[in-house]
């Protein structure tokens, strides 16, 4: 019965790990394809555009239905630390 239990067992393991490498294959593809978008919105944040962009927002010259979530110091600021952090994550991995 160990060894029907094991192969069960490791039958489990295997699916476990397949499904899941096959999920970040894809999820990798779609990272490598954002990487322009990426440092694109590095270089805009901090920006002298971005400043502008800023600046005209808290004076109310933009109109009111602009998505501004690139405005938000926040914003930016989380998903490039999210990066970073996720850099370092793969590269333990």
């Amino acid at each position: 019965m160990k060894q029907i239990e094991r192969i069960k067992r490791m039958e489990r393991k295997l699916n476990r790990v397949s499904r899941t490498v096959r999920r970040l294959y894809v999820v990798l593809e779609d990272y490598t394809k954002v990487q322009d978008d990426l440092r694109e919105l590095e270089a805009y944040y901090g920006s002298e555009d971005w400043k502008q962009d800023f600046a005209d927002d808290e004076k109310g010259l933009l109109p009111s239905d602009l998505k501004r979530g690139v405005l938000s110091e926040d914003a930016i600021w989380n998903v490039l630390e999210d990066n970073n952090t996720l850099k370092k994550r793969l590269k333990r991995c």
